[in-house]
């Protein structure tokens, strides 16, 4: 216990509570950076913002992310964020047409490339050469008949 100085008339006040400051944990990540397309003008102190949610609110950030799809053409999107969820990859996804397309496609070739390595079946197929090309003829046409459907 530490010395404690006392003086004539003085009462003793014991603790209750404890101030302390807690390291920040190794496995975080600060991001930091420019959410809105506008730079700032000047440094404004904003007062009576008591939530995270009432920060989003005040600020409304908001990004423009310029994307490139299959055929090399350029996508622009612009996201909006009203919280921190709003910066998890399901969350953008589902935000985006594009991401949400890609998403789509990927998901897709995932579940074909595992169809390709547990279908005996399959395999067996793409391993004569002619049985291949027949596949790949009736894929070709089933493709054709897709786009001449969606086309109507």
């Amino acid at each position: 216990m530490g010395i404690m100085n006392y003086e004539i008339g003085g009462n003793e006040v014991k603790q209750t509570s404890s101030e302390g400051i807690a390291n920040i944990p190794q496995n975080r990540t600060l991001f930091v950076g420019l959410l809105t397309a506008d730079e700032p003008v000047s440094p404004e102190a904003v007062a009576n913002l008591k939530t995270v949610e009432d920060v989003y609110a005040k600020f409304q950030p908001n990004v423009d992310v310029e994307f490139e799809n299959a055929e090399g053409q350029t996508v622009k999107e612009n996201f909006r964020f009203q919280n921190t969820a709003d910066f998890q990859v399901k969350r953008m996804t589902e935000n985006s047409p594009f991401l949400g397309q890609l998403s789509v496609q990927k998901d897709f070739y995932e579940k074909l490339v595992k169809l390709l390595r547990t279908n005996k079946v399959l395999q067996k197929a793409l391993e004569n050469p002619d049985s291949r090309q027949a596949m790949v003829d009736a894929l070709c046409q089933l493709r054709n008949e897709l786009k001449q459907t969606s086309t109507i």
